[in-house]
């Protein structure tokens, strides 16, 4: 998705099959990059330490399956990035499907039968949060997306935010091309290198909370009346939003106070548990 970078899996490319890989960052930042985040403001007070912002503007409005392609995304990339898989999640998903209980004996090398089964339990609960997230969009236009990484929903001790705010829904038609977008999302997120300065940590359960409409129907998320997205610890909110001479206003720029006041939190009800080879 728009990411340069190197092959970083252990076991070679099956020829004639492509996949995009990007680099995870190393430990360390490079001494001679200047990151260009933005601290955030934690109410009236100042700035909390430690939160990150990055924005990116898409020339036009987006469908509302752009949107969640993009909270899918992210939520890939993160979990690629802060070492909760050991592939990005294409390989790992191409991988893992080979790793069948009958293919596993003809391989040269066979993997450790405790790994495939963490790898398949992962896989198959990071379909089912896509496949839930692809719902709730369809159900609900959804201002906010969080992926909570260690600690619980309350506590993470990471919290990335997907700010969809000033988003401009439109119709296929009218709309940028999803890829586009995708391409251009990953391109600032390369350029802010947001993930450089952060030290290894072991394995973690990760959630995925949703904003939605309280009536939207959904009823695989759980909904959390009541909750209050955390303030401590480490935080990088992404904001997305649609400049140009769109014709489609954002649906959460008219009648906000209306809005907010019917839209509440909804939690994945699994955690995603991350694993190392």
């Amino acid at each position: 998705w728009g990411l340069s970078g190197r092959q970083t899996g252990q076991e070679p490319r099956p020829r004639g099959v492509w996949v995009l890989c990007p680099v995870r960052h190393n430990q360390a930042p490079s001494p001679a990059l200047d990151l260009p985040t933005q601290s955030l403001p934690e109410g009236p007070a100042g700035r909390a330490p430690g939160c990150h912002s990055v924005s990116v503007v898409f020339p036009g409005p987006v469908t509302q399956q752009g949107c969640c392609h993009f909270a899918c995304e992210l939520l890939k990339h993160v979990l690629y990035q802060r070492h909760q898989l050991p592939l990005p999640y294409e390989q790992l998903a191409y991988f893992g499907r080979r790793a069948l209980p009958h293919a596993i004996k003809k391989l040269p090398h066979p993997p450790d039968l405790g790994s495939s089964r963490k790898c398949q339990q992962l896989l198959m609960d990071l379909e089912g949060v896509f496949w839930h997230l692809e719902a709730i969009f369809n159900l609900t236009l959804v201002p906010r997306v969080l992926i909570l990484v260690g600690g619980n929903a309350m506590s993470p001790k990471e919290l990335y935010e997907i700010n969809l705010e000033g988003i401009s829904v439109g119709n296929a038609e009218e709309s940028l091309q999803t890829p586009s977008c995708v391409r251009k999302l990953f391109h600032s997120l390369f350029l802010a290198d947001v993930f450089s300065e952060l030290q290894a940590v072991p394995v973690m359960g990760t959630i995925v909370m949703v904003q939605g409409h309280r009536d939207c129907g959904i009823d695989w998320f759980r909904p959390k009346l009541n909750y209050k997205v955390p303030t401590r610890g480490r935080k990088l909110t992404i904001n997305l939003s649609c400049g140009g001479n769109s014709s489609t206003n954002s649906s959460f720029q008219q009648g906000v106070t209306s809005v907010w006041d019917n839209y509440i939190w909804f939690q994945a009800p699994v955690t995603v548990k991350g694993f190392h080879e």
